[in-house]
């Protein structure tokens, strides 16, 4: 094979015909500008056309549950491996997904706990022992002395089959009996079940009446625990006499003081996605959705004013719940005009949760008859519950849970787990607890899993299994990520987070020969942290793959073997392949802007030489901040400054920012049923009356959501287009020239400008309309111009081509002026907002802020905007931040890039170090302050850009 992979003439996006070599087995660094095309040639020319010569190598048949991907824009690539792309979209949003079954130590957890576990009994913690014979017959000749008694032997648990053979093999063995399901059956009789559904069938091995001769119940139970493989079930008549309970006795394992019998331990026993292992109250997600008090009652006013929020209405008539309310207030004396903070304890309980006294309520029905019904009060919340599960209505369900919050399961406590799975330990730990633990004293805990703690047969059953396990758990120490738990949800983590664990996974695999590409994994790592990373990727080009990294941090291009800079510009101004070499040729390379930074003759912003002195500002303060691992911190943000919240992974920036000020602020201000974290109080809310979380999401989930629909630029533009004297002379409105409605869209293609063919096994292909040629818009609409070009054309120009044509329209430009002040000049009006990435996202947002009127006493909130950004890019983001500082807003940014916080009034530094040793305030001040902090990591790598510059 050869030794580099040779691409000619790709012509993908902005791509312009480039030809490109690069080296194999190698770590390669795409860089340039934002927006460049580094994206566009690693992923959708490199990565897509290996994926596509991978699927179509396979059948027709195989290719309908894969997909096919299109060809990209490139006359050749030669020498490409099978490609594995790493991009930061992979986070599950499945509640039941977590760090540990994603990279699959849950699997070697629950094999580990299922062959050396010690069980214990649920209900009195002792060691459960095993059970002979004589134990279960004495157990079962002390029940109640009336009723039937079957005695079965389990044969088949919960699979799926017919199981025809079963039947007539017990058939000629002579047994009359079988129950499926719950129900007995006449072998006798035709016994038809689904093949597809799963079944439990046991064999009726004795029908007894109580009392009994214990002799016969010894056989019975003998037979019944052979054929069950040491497992019978005794199924004990009701009071009903039409059901039976079933009591499950073990040879193996049974409490001799509480008479509780569990039944094999395999590693279903501890998986919460099976019935089997789950908690059957919260079914194994660990939290369950309930009622709020917080969100359905507003103590500042009375029943009468309203403060009942889902009755409000209702209180306002002469209702039913009006009526039952008033007979339940002379009941408990309380008042329907005070508010409901005054009210006692007992009223407060028995509005929320109900009451059980007869009351006589008096009202008025539809027809305005007085009718007076007996009845007891429900209570709200068990209301509210009740018609959550009846209801067959979206709107009904939508509307009731605004009121409903994520609690944690008050059965297994976020275990997820039965009480059985999680009495089962091993070395005093139970699954829970091992998962609950961080990454990094979860290895040094089975680490310590030596022969000293457990048995010479234990040992040897377990070596292999922790093996596996202690590798995945030095990956996941290896890409920064020790500060996760097993059981943390994957989706909460960041896209970042999310990359790397999927790097590690990749390692633990072991594969040679492989591209991978990767999108920026550097995201969300600090500097501390950030020589694991780079580690870990030579790791997985020593391997023997060839490894192609998008990234813009110097430290990561430092370490490569080959920089390929893509530029000049961005848009349509980049494409072009500007050098490929060594880090030391980008450096010298006179043409590359990378190189020129890398080089230090460029250099992004400047040290702040701040005052610590916020007097005349006012500030904003959180007290007591507990939420996950923030340790009682008391945190101020100075008002009217950029402010940094620095620190290592983990560390509790997200926290603080996003889950605790942002909601709570929202709540304040905007009234948000969003719960925020755990905090006592903040203070110097009133000093704001806007806060704005500018993050990276999508600006719109459709293609018809675009840059100039989200800025509001577009209405501007078509006011334009109605005020044209042909269009005045047709009777155009403004609503001729959307694409959304009904009048100037094309109507074939209902202004999507592609049509969507569907190919049954194939992916679905979109083809520009025929009748628009994917214009959008009617032969009518297209007929209007201004100044030579018709509405298609505006939404087609780049925006600095917009920003000349609409020179002399004030509203216009200065939506225009902001996107390309943020550097957005390249991206198209017009431009659907999928494919836009989430750095060119956020910069909309922002301009989008810019261009409105401010208020001064706005908070900016934004997590990581350097996300994808180059360090020019950088330069260009931090004159937009300031200025929203300089028109006296304050702005608030979770930040590892240190270009960006030595330029800060002010930073928060949180740590020492990530998960359970974070939660901290390390250290506060001016950036020139924290470089002198010595406690401080950010502080330590601030002094080395002091040092430097």
């Amino acid at each position: 094979m050869s030794d580099k992979i040779t691409i000619r003439g790709a012509r993908e996006h902005n791509l312009k015909n480039i030809d490109l070599e690069i080296p194999r087995n190698k770590l390669v660094v795409f860089t340039g500008i934002s927006g460049s095309g580094k994206s566009t040639l690693a992923f959708d020319t490199i990565y897509a056309e290996g994926q596509r010569r991978y699927v179509e190598s396979l059948s027709a048949y195989a290719r309908q549950f894969l997909g096919l991907m299109e060809k990209p824009d490139v006359d050749q690539i030669e020498g490409l491996s099978p490609a594995i792309s790493i991009d930061q979209k992979s986070a599950s949003h499945n509640p039941r997904s977590t760090v540990g079954t994603v990279t699959e130590i849950y699997d070697y957890l629950r094999l580990l706990y299922a062959r050396i576990g010690h069980p214990h009994c649920p209900k009195c913690g002792k060691e459960i022992t095993t059970q002979t014979v004589q134990q279960i017959v004495d157990q079962v000749y002390d029940l109640p002395k009336e009723g039937k008694v079957l005695i079965l032997a389990p044969l088949v648990k919960g699979r799926k089959g017919t199981y025809e053979e079963i039947f007539s093999d017990l058939k000629k063995k002579g047994y009359a009996r079988v129950r499926v399901d719950g129900n007995v059956y006449e072998l006798e009789e035709e016994i038809k079940i689904s093949r597809y559904q799963t079944h439990s069938i046991e064999v009726v091995v004795d029908r007894l009446v109580l009392p009994i001769e214990k002799s016969r119940l010894t056989d019975s139970i003998e037979t019944a625990l052979k054929l069950g493989e040491g497992i019978v079930i005794v199924a004990l008549q009701k009071n009903d006499k039409k059901s039976f309970s079933d009591l499950i006795f073990s040879e193996k394992f049974a409490c001799p003081n509480c008479g509780i019998s569990i039944t094999e331990i395999e590693p279903r026993t501890f998986s919460f996605n099976s019935p089997y292992g789950a908690c059957p109250h919260c079914t194994g997600l660990g939290v369950t959705l309930e009622i709020d008090p917080e969100l359905i009652i507003n103590p500042n006013l009375s029943i009468s004013e309203g403060g009942i929020l889902p009755w409000s209405r209702l209180m306002a008539s002469d209702s039913w719940h009006l009526g039952l309310v008033k007979t339940l207030a002379e009941e408990k004396a309380f008042s329907l005009h005070e508010p409901i903070k005054n009210l006692s304890e007992e009223a407060k309980k028995a509005l929320l949760y109900g009451d059980d006294s007869i009351l006589h309520v008096t009202f008025r029905n539809r027809f305005n008859r007085t009718r007076t019904y007996s009845t007891t009060f429900e209570g709200i919340i068990p209301n509210l519950m009740r018609r959550f599960k009846e209801t067959e209505s979206d709107y009904v369900k939508n509307e009731i849970q605004k009121y409903m919050g994520q609690k944690l399961c008050p059965i297994c406590q976020g275990a997820r787990l039965k009480p059985e799975a999680l009495s089962i330990t091993i070395s005093e730990k139970s699954i829970s607890d091992a998962t609950q633990i961080s990454i990094k004293n979860a290895a040094t805990w089975f680490d310590s899993l030596n022969q000293s703690k457990l048995s010479e047969k234990e040992f040897d059953i377990a070596r292999q299994i922790l093996k596996e396990i202690n590798s995945r758990l030095k990956f996941l120490i290896d890409v920064g990520l020790d500060y996760l738990t097993l059981d943390r949800g994957a989706a909460t983590l960041s896209g970042g987070e999310a990359q790397r664990i999927r790097l590690a996974s990749q390692i633990g695999s072991g594969l040679t020969g492989v591209l991978y590409v990767l999108d920026e994994p550097s995201i969300g790592l600090h500097q501390k942290d950030n020589h694991k990373l780079i580690e870990t990727l030579k790791r997985l080009r020593d391997l023997g793959n060839t490894v192609i990294v998008v990234e813009h941090d110097e430290d990561t291009i430092r370490s490569a073997d080959w920089v390929v800079d893509i530029g000049p510009g961005a848009g349509e101004h980049g494409g072009k392949i500007i050098v490929a070499g060594t880090p030391e040729e980008i450096i010298q390379n006179l043409d590359s802007v990378t190189g020129q930074y890398l080089s230090g003759q460029k250099i992004v912003g400047k040290f702040k030489d701040a005052t610590d002195d916020f007097s005349q500002t006012g500030e904003l303060t959180i007290v007591g901040a507990t939420e996950h691992n923030l340790k009682n911190i008391d945190v101020s943000i100075p008002l009217g400054h950029f402010v940094c919240v620095t620190g290592v992974s983990g560390s509790g920036k997200s926290t603080l920012v996003n889950d605790i000020l942002y909601k709570a602020m929202a709540t304040k201000i905007y009234g948000s049923k969003e719960k925020a974290g755990s905090y006592q109080e903040i203070k110097g809310a009133e000093l704001l009356n806007k806060v704005i979380n500018i993050d990276q999401s999508p600006i719109g989930r459709t293609p018809r959501s675009n840059p100039a629909t989200y800025t509001g630029a577009f209405n501007f533009i078509r006011e334009i287009f109605a005020r044209t004297q042909e269009a005045k002379i047709r009777g155009y409105s403004e609503g001729r020239f959307s694409f959304n409605v009904k009048g100037g869209r094309c109507e074939t293609c209902q202004g999507d400008g592609t049509i969507k063919i569907e190919m049954q096994f194939l992916p679905d292909v979109y083809v520009p309309c025929e009748a628009c040629q994917g214009k959008r818009y009617n032969r009518e609409a297209l007929e209007i111009e201004y100044k030579g070009k018709n509405i298609s054309d505006v939404l087609n120009m780049t925006v600095e081509e917009a920003l000349a044509f609409f020179e002399n329209i004030p509203t216009i430009k200065t939506k225009l002026q902001t996107l390309n002040d943020v550097g957005l000049g390249y991206i198209r009006l017009g431009q659907s907002a999928p494919t836009l990435s989430g750095g060119e996202a956020q910069r909309i947002k922002l301009a989008t802020e810019l261009s409105r009127r401010a208020t001064g006493k706005t908070l900016y909130i934004l997590d990581e905007p350097t996300t994808g950004l180059h360090f020019a890019d950088v330069q260009n983001l931090l004159n937009v931040l300031h200025r929203l500082v300089k028109n006296g807003n304050t702005v608030l940014v979770i930040e590892h890039n240190l270009d960006v916080i030595k330029t800060a009034d002010w930073i928060i530094d949180l740590g020492p170090e990530g998960g359970d040793n974070g939660g901290q305030v390390t250290g506060t001040g001016t950036p020139r302050a924290l470089a002198n902090n010595l406690t401080s990591f950010t502080g330590q790598y601030l002094q080395k850009v002091l040092s430097s510059s």
